[in-house]
């Protein structure tokens, strides 16, 4: 449930949630990182899938407001394929590492820092954002991209340094 109803609430829950899963990405137990759960996805997936939906979620705004067809959530993609998607995304960022997906991360929520500060109240939540096809602010968007995905992705992690490891 989207909590922010103004551009400071939204900073200011994005920043928290961030901050809370930072503190736990930097200390995460070097075992866990790169070791996938009973459906193969790893801690270090979780990252770069949390920074890539923000780099959709701006491609989704820049479209919008460009007036060009938005796809969602990605070009080829229904939102009734994400487990495929997901899937395919963790393919394509295989190769990466531990390190490299929280340099993602990192980047990605500095980034959305950046294009929310430009914002302001009535552009992040007066009207659906321009290309969304439903009736949610750019704000509520932004929320889900961001400080939604960080609190999901700081609770998998925290689950899984619960688990054994074999």
């Amino acid at each position: 449930m989207p909590a922010a109803k103004t551009k400071q609430d939204l900073m200011t829950v994005t920043v928290a949630e961030y901050k809370k899963l930072e503190k736990l990405v930097s200390d995460y137990p070097q075992q866990l990182r790169e070791n996938p759960d009973s459906d193969g996805v790893s801690p270090k997936d979780i990252l770069g899938h949390r920074a890539h939906w923000i780099e959709l979620f701006l491609g989704w705004y820049r479209d919008g407001q460009a007036g060009q067809h938005v796809d969602f959530p990605a070009p080829g993609y229904k939102w009734n394929q994400l487990k495929a998607y997901n899937a395919d995304l963790r393919k394509q960022q295989s190769d990466l590492d531990w390190g490299q997906t929280h340099a993602m991360i990192r980047t990605a929520h500095d980034t959305l820092l950046t294009f929310l500060d430009r914002l302001d109240d009535a552009e992040l939540y007066a009207a659906p954002m321009r290309g969304g096809n439903n009736d949610w602010p750019t704000g509520r968007w932004a929320e889900a991209a961001g400080a939604s995905h960080y609190r999901s992705a700081a609770k998998y992690l925290r689950a899984r340094k619960r688990e054994p490891v074999y």
